[in-house]
């Protein structure tokens, strides 16, 4: 996964896979879903992005799952 904060454009960029893009999804004005030939979301483009999400408190955190005790 690779996240790109362009600041030219104020563009977000979430890459999920590195997949041909065969479809792209206009969410609404300023949000773009691109999918792949099976339907499976490759990436999602947020423009304003400043104004929509906090680009510059960009975080990641991988959490284990629980273990379920019976």
């Amino acid at each position: 996964m690779k996240i790109q904060y362009f600041a030219d454009t104020d563009t977000l960029l979430i890459a999920f896979k590195d997949r041909p893009v065969t479809e792209t999804r206009d969410l609404d004005e300023n949000t773009l879903l691109d999918l792949d030939a099976a339907g499976r979301v490759v990436s999602i483009t947020l423009e304003h992005a400043s104004e929509r999400a906090d680009v510059d408190g960009v975080t990641y955190q991988r959490v284990r799952a629980a273990s379920a005790k019976l």
